[in-house]
């Protein structure tokens, strides 16, 4: 069965050209007998709570902390504490004590003896120009990993919002082919009547009821696509498996007069997070050259240590030492020239990235608006189609009522009316499909619908 008219958009942003993982969810709670009204807004707060993807990146930007933390613990003093309990014997000629008196016999063996010693044990990388830049790379990382999360929520939001539409444009489907089923239905009555009556021809019988079992496969088809379309919405906000639920609003339709283009394009740039984190990611990669290049400078380090040792803890006596030590490479075998190479590889992939990321965002801004400005022109004209299809549709009941011509006028004004039906709902669904776009395009999705949808 046809879902959308021909001459509409195939570029629709649905939940199938999503990443897998915003496809899926974790589901919550447990299944109730009591459908559920669900709202838009309803949907999107579950989405945002239970999607597999935006858990997946929650917990990507947990490992980057992670790093982040790793990287500044470099930088960071370390201090240990212990005490210990030795209990020793030497062999003092091991150690190379080998004195030989004349008639004095010396015991070589030392021991046993034992002795206490509680210790702290403190180290610091007092200069380390490569570990300072990879905390800076770890922290820019952390930031982009932060963003991403943000960016998810904005996939969360277009793939919640795509599907709680395809929802309503299918049961608005549902509705025009019921009422074309009755129409077909009663058609299908009249002509077995008239037939009876020796006023219509077994063809016409046999015409309409062709056109009746036609539109009744359209609605079990129909039918079976809006439970398989619930169900992929369902698995995108995390409902309980079984639940059942009914949406609870109707597809809205009103002129887009919220930005201009480059407005819009302005904005993106400014606060699309993935976009920003693409920026992060560049700064990082930026850092890390720099850290390989300090690689090849002096590092300092101090260490240093106190403690209580002697036979008890009751007679000991305080030691202590500090030992402060510079070093610097003076052949790595090309290790550093490695990295740096690896480096500078990297921050150039990131800037192309960051390039090619631009230009795709000024690309879906044009399309959107394109899309959108395309299917309100189209909305109009369909509505305008729809009219003329029922009044055409009424006219050619009325021709055949009265014996004017047969049924084959009634079954081609049906199927033009169930024409326009189909095309009016692509329509609208084309419409507000092109306004999640655009919001996902700009940014901050979530904020941007409740406006272009106006979402309560």
């Amino acid at each position: 069965m046809k879902r959308m008219s021909a001459y509409l958009f195939v570029g629709f942003i649905t939940t199938s050209t999503l990443p897998g993982q915003f496809q899926g969810s974790v589901p919550t709670g447990t299944a109730t007998s009591t459908p559920l009204a669900l709202t838009l807004r309803d949907a999107l707060d579950r989405g945002l709570k239970a999607n597999l993807g935006l858990l997946v990146s929650d917990a990507t930007s947990e490992i980057s902390r992670g790093q982040r933390l790793q990287a500044l613990s470099a930088l960071l003093p370390e201090l240990h504490a212990g005490v210990s309990e030795t209990e020793e014997q030497l062999n003092l000629k091991t150690l190379g004590f080998n004195i030989v008196i004349p008639g004095v016999h010396i015991n070589p063996i030392s021991g046993p003896f034992h002795y206490t010693d509680a210790r702290a044990n403190a180290s610091w990388n007092a200069f380390d120009y490569s570990a300072r830049q990879n905390y800076r790379s770890a922290q820019e990382s952390n930031h982009a990993a932060q963003l991403s999360v943000m960016d998810a929520r904005d996939l969360v939001v277009q793939a919640t919002a795509s599907a709680y539409l395809q929802i309503i444009a299918d049961d608005s489907r549902l509705q025009a082919i019921r009422a074309q089923v009755e129409t077909a239905q009663a058609l299908y009555d009249r002509t077995v009547d008239q037939q009876k009556a020796g006023t219509a021809a077994g063809i016409d019988v046999l015409r309409s009821q062709v056109e009746l079992k036609q539109q009744q496969q359209r609605l079990r088809a129909e039918r079976n696509q809006f439970d398989k379309d619930k169900l992929a919405l369902s698995r995108v906000i995390g409902l309980p498996a079984g639940q059942e639920f009914n949406v609870s609003e109707t597809a809205p339709f009103a002129p887009f007069t919220s930005f201009t283009q480059d407005q819009a394009l302005a904005t993106a740039l400014a606060q699309r997070p993935d976009y920003q984190s693409y920026k992060s990611r560049v700064r990082a990669a930026e850092d890390s050259v720099k850290a390989a290049h300090g690689e090849r400078y002096p590092t300092a380090t101090v260490t240093a240590n106190y403690g209580d040792v002697g036979y008890t803890l009751a007679d000991s006596h305080g030691t202590f030492g500090v030992v402060a030590s510079a070093n610097i490479n003076v052949f790595d075998g090309g290790r550093i020239s490695a990295d740096l190479i690896r480096a500078q590889a990297a921050l150039k992939q990131r800037q192309e990235e960051l390039a090619d990321l631009g230009g795709q965002i000024d690309y879906q801004v044009r399309a959107a608006f394109l899309d959108i400005h395309t299917a309100a022109d189209q909305v109009a004209v369909a509505q305008d189609n729809l009219q003329l299809a029922n009044e055409a549709l009424v006219q050619a009941k009325d021709r055949f009522i009265a014996g004017v011509t047969d049924n084959i006028e009634v079954v081609q004004a049906q199927e033009s009316v169930a024409s326009a039906n189909d095309s009016l709902i692509s329509a609208l669904f084309a419409h507000n499909i092109a306004k999640i776009g655009l919001a996902r395009a700009v940014g901050g999705a979530e904020q941007q619908i409740q406006k272009l949808l106006e979402v309560k």
